[in-house]
């Protein structure tokens, strides 16, 4: 039995953030693709090759490289079977991020597909806006 619209958007959106939790700040990628992606991975992320295990090989080695970064959840939205979550990334050293992950979801409520854009938080802007 499938959820009500509404219900599966919260749901999808939930996970998408549980998801990301886990590979990024808790640098667990292999825990995060067993509990939330679905039978296949399409990456569209340039640096990251296609399927899970390339997409576990690749925060392994963030996690490694980088074991202090963190990710906070500025805004989230949920349509359809689309989730998109805008992030605050925090990097070792002097550079934040801001980011745009776009995560498909599948019937089933698993992460089938993902794509991102990034670009660093710059020290100064022609606005007080600010990135988040």
């Amino acid at each position: 039995m499938s959820l009500p619209q509404n219900a599966q958007n919260t749901a999808n959106a939930e996970t998408a953030k549980a998801f990301y939790d886990l590979m990024f700040n808790q640098c667990e990628p292999a825990l995060a693709v067993e509990r939330y992606v679905g039978a296949q991975y399409i990456q569209h992320n340039p640096d990251v090759a296609d399927g899970k295990q390339a997409f576990i090989d690749y925060f392994v080695r963030m996690a490694a490289e980088y074991p202090d970064k963190s990710v906070r959840f500025i805004r989230t939205v949920a349509q359809d079977n689309l989730v998109v979550l805008h992030c605050h990334q925090s990097w070792p050293g002097d550079q934040d991020y801001a980011g745009m992950d776009i995560f498909r979801f599948d019937a089933a409520g698993k992460i089938v597909e993902h794509w991102d854009v990034l670009q660093p938080v710059p020290p100064t802007s022609k606005h007080d806006n600010g990135m988040f």
